[in-house]
This record gives C-alpha cells, sequence and structure tokens, in this order.
C-alpha cells in the first residue's frame, strides 16, 4: 500500500495550521490512505542537509511513497527524487533557482547542476501544480521545471488565480485519489 509524505514550505514551523497540509491530510485519512505530515526541522531555511536526512530516515520515504512538496517541499521532493526510488511526486509551486534570495540560497538545494533524468527515473510520476499570479516564484520557474521533466508520465498542471497555493484546493485531492485508487469511505 502506498502512503504519502506532505513536505511544506519553509517558514511553516506548525505545519497542521498552515496552508492546506492539514486538509489534505484529513482528506486522505478519510480515504484509509497512510499520511505522513511532521513539523519540519530548521522549518525557516529548510536546509536540504537537515531535510533530506529527516525524510529519509524519520518520515521513512521508499519506493512505496508518493511525496507531495509545497514550495521549499517540492524543491526537497525533487533533490531527495535524484537518488531514491519513489512511487511519485507531486509538486506545487516548484522552482529550480533560488530567485536572488539569501535564504533560498542559504537551504542548498541549488548549489549544483539538476538531476533532471534521475528524478524521471526514479519516480513513477510526476504531477505539477502552478498558479500563474504566484507572487513567489515565478510561472517561468515553474515552466522550466515542467520542461525538464517532460516525460510520458509527467503532467504539469498550471492554473489561475491560486497565487501560491495558500488554500486547500480540489485538483490535487483529485490526482491522488487518482493515483491511490481511493475515493472518501
Amino acid at each position: 500500500m502506498l502512503k504519502v509524505i506532505i513536505l511544506p514550505g519553509n517558514g511553516c514551523d506548525r505545519v497542521r495550521d498552515a496552508n492546506w497540509y492539514a486538509w489534505l491530510e484529513k482528506q486522505l485519512q478519510a480515504r484509509d490512505v497512510e499520511v505522513v505530515l511532521r513539523d519540519m526541522p530548521d522549518p525557516y531555511v529548510a536546509r536540504e542537509s537537515i531535510w533530506l536526512p529527516f525524510v529519509k530516515e524519520k518520515m521513512l520515504a521508499d519506493s512505496n511513497t508518493i511525496v507531495v512538496g509545497h514550495s521549499s517541499g517540492a524543491v526537497a521532493a525533487l533533490r531527495l527524487a535524484e537518488d531514491t526510488k519513489l512511487a511519485g511526486i507531486i509538486l506545487v509551486s516548484a522552482c529550480h533557482t533560488d530567485l536572488g534570495d539569501a535564504n533560498e540560497r542559504a537551504s542548498g538545494y541549488y548549489s549544483r547542476p539538476w538531476k533532471w533524468d534521475s528524478i524521471k527515473a526514479n519516480v513513477g510520476f510526476i504531477h505539477q501544480f502552478h498558479s500563474e499570479d504566484d507572487h513567489l516564484i515565478p510561472v517561468e520557474e515553474a515552466r522550466f521545471v515542467a520542461k525538464k521533466l517532460e516525460a510520458s508520465h509527467a503532467q504539469y498542471t498550471e492554473l489561475q488565480d491560486r497565487s501560491h497555493f495558500f488554500d486547500p484546493f480540489p485538483e490535487l485531492l483529485e490526482v491522488l485519489e487518482s493515483k491511490l485508487q481511493v475515493r472518501a469511505t
């Protein structure tokens, strides 16, 4: 049985009080899906050197895991998939550069080239969401990521008027229901 790990964006020190994370957790639990949603260590900088070991060793990401990553969590999911087999990744507001931001640069995710081919090879599917009006991550960043991840098992969905996806959005749940082959009980 597949499980779902939800990786938040940086700045979320209490993840169940932030954005759509608790909503998604409850929706999936109502469908009898195992969900891992944890307060992350180093929540403000989201350093790769801290987050990826935590995701692997404490959240137990493996080939039976779908990782849903939001913002910095999406970037973490991408780096995780470079060397970890996963059932799939769902990226919400992903980027590939530090956007000129010192805090993002300090996270360590952007200090080397991306292994796009490894990411595609290590995951069963990729679904990426972005909003045209995201004020934190320009849509061009997401389109670049989508272009690099083009494959038969990858899909890019660009929505409108969702900003940086701070609120629950049913499209995310629909993708997970499809991939997990579950419905509400």
